[in-house]
């Protein structure tokens, strides 16, 4: 593990305990806070970023990598400096509430349904709506992030439309954790999962034949995963750095953006697609 990984690790657990480590040999860099999803770190995207920053821009790229409801949450208290975020609505009322600025699509792929592949509940094909209103009447087992993650949203978006409030039960259980935990969790005890997609693809990936899910719905409009960047406002955020922040989310338009996202792959299966998602 190179000094740049380590000191991340160190710094998440610092903001934990109150500790914040020295990075050796690199006091020279301009430290910035990145608030983001785990799915950008479990992937990852976020360690070729780092590396981005710190070589060519003389940039102490931090990260904590949470769901996207505490990455905003971290963000409004002022322990970031910028958000990268897939949660649309949120995202526009965290810019409306004054606690976000510039905020722009650099990317995007899409949440897929996962479950058994014997499909106990027969939901294979393109309703997400059909298919999760199979499951819960069914009393299929579903896993749910519940935690409050862009993941999260969508899905408590769908049930809401459909009118179904589940309630934690022996068929409805909530990981608390992220991308990867929960969809480890549903193949251990054979539920359906909502998952973004390139977690699923690095999932899957990495568990090759011996993988117990597969993609039972996709390709649904409503399944769209768009991901944002904005930086904190610093007139609420006062020990926010506006300069650097502005140097990061101008980087999201440089060639070098385009090419790193659109080659970051996992097994020939590409991750994300960059610039803003399609209307």
């Amino acid at each position: 593990m190179n000094t740049i990984k380590t000191f991340l690790i160190l710094s998440a657990l610092g903001m934990l305990f109150g500790v914040t480590p020295c990075l050796a040999g690199d006091s020279t860099l301009k430290p910035l806070m990145l608030a983001t999803t785990t799915s950008t770190a479990e992937t990852g995207l976020l360690d070729k970023i780092v590396d981005v920053f710190a070589k060519e821009k003389g940039i102490e790229l931090k990260f904590v990598a949470v769901g996207t409801g505490k990455a905003l949450e971290i963000a409004k208290n002022c322990d970031a400096d910028v958000v990268l975020v897939h949660a649309p609505d949120a995202e526009k009322a965290f810019v409306a509430a004054g606690n976000g600025l510039d905020r722009k699509e650099v990317m995007y792929n899409d949440f897929v349904l996962v479950g058994p592949k014997a499909d106990p509940a027969k939901v294979t094909g393109k309703d997400i709506r059909a298919a999760l209103t199979r499951i819960h009447g069914d009393k299929a087992l579903f896993i749910s992030r519940g935690d409050n993650s862009g993941t999260h949203m969508l899905e408590k978006k769908l049930l809401k439309e459909l009118k179904i409030e589940p309630a934690v039960s022996e068929t409805y259980l909530e990981s608390g954790q992220g991308m990867s935990a929960t969809v480890l969790m549903a193949a251990e005890k054979g539920g359906y999962t909502l998952c973004d997609r390139a977690s699923w693809n690095f999932f899957s990936a990495n568990q090759g034949d011996k993988n117990p899910l597969t993609i039972l719905v996709e390709g649904d409009p409503a399944l769209l995963n768009r991901y944002s960047v904005m930086r904190v406002n610093p007139e609420k955020c006062t020990k926010t750095d506006p300069a650097l922040a502005k140097v990061f989310l101008d980087w999201w338009s440089t060639p070098q953006a385009k090419e790193m996202i659109s080659g970051h792959t996992k097994n020939g299966s590409t991750l994300y697609v960059y610039g803003p998602a399609p209307q």
